[in-house]
Order: C-alpha cells, then structure tokens, then sequence
C-alpha cells in the first residue's frame, strides 16, 4: 500500500544532505565541544559552523544564536527569562494562535501573579495590530505572536506588532517555527526582540532549535549548570543535530525562492482540485499563509473520521481537533477565530513538503474527495 506524508507541519522528513553531513558526528567523530584537545575543539569548530549558517539564515549575528533541544524549550526559556526579570509582576500579551509552548508556560505565570491576555484572532486568522495596540498596558511586559499558525499557516503582521512594541518599550517575542525556510525570516526587518526557529520543521532533524536574542538584551535562561552557550543555556551541545541543523538553515537560505514555489504550486494544485466538493470551506484562503499549508473543513463530515480514512487510504493528514481525556474538542485556535464547534471538528490541516510530488497530489484529490463521500453518506445511517 502506498504512504505519502502530508502532515509536514508536525514534522518533514530529514533531507538526505543533512543526513549525509550528520553521520560523521554519529560514528568515528565525536568530542564535547567544551573540551580543549583536538577532538573537543573539533566538535567546537563545527557547532560554531552550524552556528553561522542558522544566523544567516535569519541575516543576524552567530553572537545572538542559543542553541536549544526545541522550540519548546526556547519559548519557555524567553517567556520566564522575561517576566522573571520583572519580578513575576505586570502583564504579558499572547495571541490565542500561539503554540502550546507559549499558551501553557503563560498559564503557568499567571499562575504566579503574571496577568495574561490571550488576543483572539480575525476570523481571517490574524492578529490585528489594532487589538494588539488596545490590549497594551502601562504594565505589559512582553508580547508573543507568532510568525505563522502553525494551524491554519495564516502569516501574521509580526513587523508592525514589534513597532508598536519598541514604541512602547515591551518586548516582541516571535516563535518562527513554522516559518523559517519556507518564507523569508530577517530579524532585523522584523525588529522583534527574541525569535525561536527550529530544524525539524524544513527538513532538518529532531532535537535541535535556536533562539535568537537581540545582542543588546539581557537573558537568563532556563537550564542553569555549565557555561555552555556563553552561560545562556547549560548543557553539552548536541553535536550531530546542531551540525544537521546548520546545514538544513544553509539549504534553507539558498533555496528559499524555489522551495517557496514548488510548495506553493503543490497547494495550489491541491485546492484547486478539491474546490468542487460540497460544503467545502478552505480556511483563510485569502490572508496571507504559508505556502505549503491548506486548512479546510467539509461540513457534516467529521475530520477525525476523515482523517482515519484517508490514513487506511495511505496518507498522512491532520485533523482541527484534540483528544483531552478521551473526548474529541474542537482547536483553541479555530474556536478563538470564530468557526462554530462543528467546522472546527470538521476540519483538516494538509501540509506539504519538499518531497511530495504533483502525482501525489493529483491522486490525493481523488481519493479525498471519494473518502469525503463515503463519511457523508455514511452520517445520516449513523444518525439514525
């Protein structure tokens, strides 16, 4: 049977170049990069390579680069590094689009006295700059709004969000996540104050993120020990990811245009094709998004269903909706946009990536659309 990988939001599959300039560090190549001897200045000169090509890829300095495990971590890290500063006192802005990363480690500094907004959406999936501008308070500490949903791929207006931020004296975090290496990511021209990207996400491994911190701003991470990191996050560096990070930025950034392309066309193709289903709404389809990424729901067809099916079928997609002590609800996310309970556990995310073909998609149309069928069919008979 067949398999083809749609859910490249979730994850992409490892580049075989990336591979290729990993295994060293996998089998005879090996050294702690603190280490002063030759093997350990070795790991050193690679990691600082891998440093260098992730700073390019964001045209910053490899000074502002903090190598992390994950995203996860290096929003957690610069959330609590900024209200701890603080005192654990004042207010913090987060869009309700945010990852989990953010919506929980906010949650839990609310916990401590932190006061937190979470600023909904427009039903077209974006942050208004004007709501951003009405919740800003005397008090407010830091604002987090991402480069991209990660859920619907809708761009966001982070470099008009970091002007009014800089403005104001409050820091401008941005999770570019789902981002880098598939739009153009300068941090610069963003003129935000911290941003997070990570490898796996543009065919790099798993293991391996960075944040990025203006030079100028004072951060205390999280993991505390060594003095890894110039003392910014303790612990030996992963050597073999960092180095298939680096390479993975350096493909990214020379092959940014025609990945933006070829993405784009596949999407397009996709929508296009499916465009004559019944009830059929493709989300945001007019906002600015992500060229890879198509979100959509089929009324009166339940995407979790859907999405079995089409696995059976032999391809990988992902649904709207979260499992939370086994009852099916419907996304924060797409809920905070305005879509109804029933659109949003109707929908489906489809994400496409650099080694999916336009003969896949040609079949995937097909078989979406006879998959759709069946579960609509299907929905009066289980009602009864």
């Amino acid at each position: 049977m067949k398999s083809v990988y749609f859910d490249n939001n979730a994850t992409t599959p490892l580049d075989s170049r990336v591979r290729d300039r990993m295994l060293p560090w996998l089998g005879d190549r090996h050294g702690n990069p603190s280490s002063v001897h030759r093997f350990g200045q070795q790991a050193r000169d690679a990691v600082e390579v891998a440093r260098s090509d992730v700073a390019a890829l964001l045209a910053a300095r490899p000074v502002e680069i903090v190598f992390t495990a994950s995203g996860t971590e290096a929003n957690n890290a610069i959330l609590w590094s900024v209200v701890r500063r603080a005192g654990f006192e004042g207010h913090v802005i987060v869009s309700a689009l945010e990852h989990p990363s953010i919506v929980e480690a906010a949650a839990q500094l609310s916990e401590l006295g932190v006061e937190v907004t979470r600023l909904p959406p427009s039903p077209a999936g974006v942050v208004e700059v004007e709501a951003v501008e009405a919740a800003l308070r005397p008090d407010t500490r830091m604002v987090c709004v991402m480069s991209a949903s990660n859920e619907i791929g809708t761009l966001q207006p982070v470099e008009a969000i970091a002007a009014l931020c800089r403005e104001r004296g409050v820091w401008m975090h941005c999770d570019a996540v789902q981002s880098a290496g598939k739009v153009a990511v300068d941090v610069g021209a963003l003129n935000v104050d911290s941003l997070v990207i990570g490898a796996h996400k543009f065919h790099g491994p798993l293991g391996a993120a960075a944040l990025w911190i203006r030079q100028d701003a004072e951060f205390s991470g999280g993991l505390v020990g060594g003095s890894q990191e110039r003392g910014r996050r303790a612990g030996t560096e992963n050597v073999a990811a960092i180095v298939g990070f680096g390479e993975a930025c350096r493909l990214g950034r020379l092959e940014l245009d025609e990945r933006y392309s070829f993405l784009r066309r596949l999407r397009d193709r996709f929508e296009l094709g499916i465009a004559d289903i019944p009830d059929i709404r493709i989300h945001c389809r007019d906002s600015p998004r992500l060229p890879h990424t198509s979100h959509l729901a089929i009324l009166g067809v339940e995407g979790e269903a859907l999405l079995i099916r089409l696995d059976l079928a032999g391809y990988a997609v992902s649904t709207g909706s979260a499992c939370a002590s086994g009852v099916v609800e419907p996304s924060p996310a797409l809920m905070a946009m305005g879509l109804e309970a029933e659109e949003a556990l109707a929908s489906l995310r489809i994400s496409f990536g650099m080694t999916n073909t336009m003969d896949q998609v040609d079949d995937f149309v097909g078989v979406f659309a006879r998959e759709a069928e069946a579960l609509r069919q299907l929905a009066p008979a289980m009602r009864a």
